[in-house]
């Protein structure tokens, strides 16, 4: 790009960017979103409120059960060398958000509690999560103090 709108050889381009501008050439570091102000400030809001309850009582980190849901897209993403970038001394490396040139995917639905993985399922595309197909939660509690794998098939798939 540089070397034809300058209409000079790579090597001449490349020498004065090293050289005498003292710039470098970085691959962009990818990142799945960027967080808005709010949204990180309500983040360690609920870390803290989360380490307090820890502090008070120390098995509350036991009786979490959590989950996840991630689309799985399939995509063809730049590569490292089609993201590089040229910086100047002491600049971090560039962040790009990684884009999405698909419309297939997935939905990867992931369960765990304080002792490891409980449950994952892929969903097709079209189905959907619902509150009304989720179990209470004194039926996971009750499962977990049986130490019982959860099904949670039949609480998510609508």
């Amino acid at each position: 790009m540089i070397t034809e709108s300058l209409n000079m050889s790579v090597g001449s381009v490349f020498t004065i960017m090293t050289e005498d501008l003292k710039k470098k050439k970085l691959c962009a570091r990818f990142v799945p979103h960027t967080l808005t102000t709010e949204q990180k400030e309500h983040r360690i809001a609920s870390s803290e409120d989360l380490i307090a309850a820890a502090d008070e009582d120390p098995n509350f980190l036991k009786t979490i059960v959590t989950g996840d849901e991630s689309w799985c897209l399939e995509y063809d993403p730049e590569t490292k060398c089609q993201s590089s970038e040229w910086t100047s001394p002491g600049k971090g490396r560039p962040m790009k958000v990684r884009a999405s040139k698909s419309k297939t995917k997935t939905m990867l639905l992931v369960f765990f509690d304080s002792r490891g993985f409980i449950h994952h399922e892929f969903l097709r595309q079209g189905s959907t999560v619902t509150a009304e197909n989720q179990q209470s939660d004194e039926e996971i509690q009750s499962l977990m103090d049986c130490g019982t794998s959860l099904d949670l098939r039949s609480m998510y798939l609508a």
